[in-house]
């Protein structure tokens, strides 16, 4: 977050955005990350806040975070690279929405069952057998 508040000033909003753009729409942050991420910034000294007319915080970098993101270029370069432009892009580009939709479905799905709890040895092997039939399904398509 402080590398893309070093190309402009941002808002919290501006931000969760920059990120999802820079993921190609496959992430997107939650205000429950950024909030304490800019306050985490701010108490360490590397982003300072300035208020605009109405009311809302904007982040800019301090000396101090530009120095810490000096220190940390290679971390910051790298982690970019593995981002890659997917939203300059267009990471999906020329895929039918209908198949994207199925793939962010998919991902949702096995996150929130992921979270939901243990999945015992019955069930892994049902989700497994799922994720087999589509993956032949879509092989045959």
């Amino acid at each position: 977050m402080l590398a893309l508040i070093v190309e402009q000033p941002r808002h919290g909003y501006e931000l969760m955005r920059a990120i999802e753009e820079r993921m190609g729409g496959s992430y997107s942050p939650s205000p429950g990350v950024i909030y304490p991420t800019l306050s985490w910034l701010e108490d360490m000294g590397y982003a300072a806040v300035e208020t605009d007319e109405a009311g809302r915080k904007r982040y800019q970098v301090t000396p101090e975070g530009n120095a810490f993101l000096a220190a940390n270029r290679a971390s910051v370069d790298a982690l970019f690279s593995r981002i890659g432009t997917a939203g300059r892009e267009g990471r999906y580009e020329g895929v039918p929405a209908p198949i994207i939709r199925g793939m962010e479905n998919l991902k949702l799905a096995l996150r929130l069952r992921l979270r939901s709890g243990a999945i015992d040895q019955a069930a892994a092997e049902n989700i497994a057998a799922a994720l087999d039939l589509a993956a032949q399904s879509v092989e045959r398509s």
